[in-house]
């Protein structure tokens, strides 16, 4: 079984960016989208950054933190060859109900992408008094959007 990462998260973050699980190269590096191709840290740095690119992964975790956003993963567990969504199974959801009680102030969630978004539902369905937001994927495999269309899309919805 694969294991996701702990949330990040503090008592100041009001969104949180949902995945579904971290894919092979994340799990290796234990970091959240280590994998170079996905354009979540970039499109992070665009949005909150003004463009500065950070390496350091603390870093990284901070710029979310002091933005007050948070990013934890629908699934604490599963089995999965590969890196890809559509190959989960025997999936074990994590515990957003104890964290949404511990962290009152979370008032949205931001799915990236429609796994992530099916993942949670399945286990949790709406919970009253959180906002959805379901944007796309910023996985190389979502290749319906460019970078510059995605970027746009989460500048919208991502609160600053």
């Amino acid at each position: 079984m694969l294991k996701s990462f702990k949330p990040v998260i503090n008592e100041d973050t009001v969104q949180m960016i949902i995945g579904t699980m971290p894919g092979e190269a994340s799990l290796k590096a234990k970091q959240y989208y280590a994998y170079k191709y996905n354009k979540f840290w970039q499109i992070i740095f665009d949005i909150f950054g003004r463009g500065e690119v950070l390496f350091n992964y603390k870093d990284k975790l901070n710029i979310l933190l002091k933005n007050k956003t948070g990013l934890w993963d629908a699934l604490a567990y599963c089995k999965r060859k590969g890196s890809l969504d559509k190959d989960i199974l025997q999936e074990k959801p994590n515990d957003f109900n104890s964290l949404l009680k511990n962290y009152p102030n979370v008032t949205k969630l931001i799915f990236n992408g429609q796994k992530a978004n099916k993942y949670f539902l399945k286990y949790f369905g709406q919970i009253e008094g959180i906002e959805y937001i379901v944007l796309p994927s910023t996985s190389p495999a979502n290749a319906s959007k460019t970078y510059k269309q995605k970027l746009n899309i989460w500048g919208l919805y991502l609160s600053k």
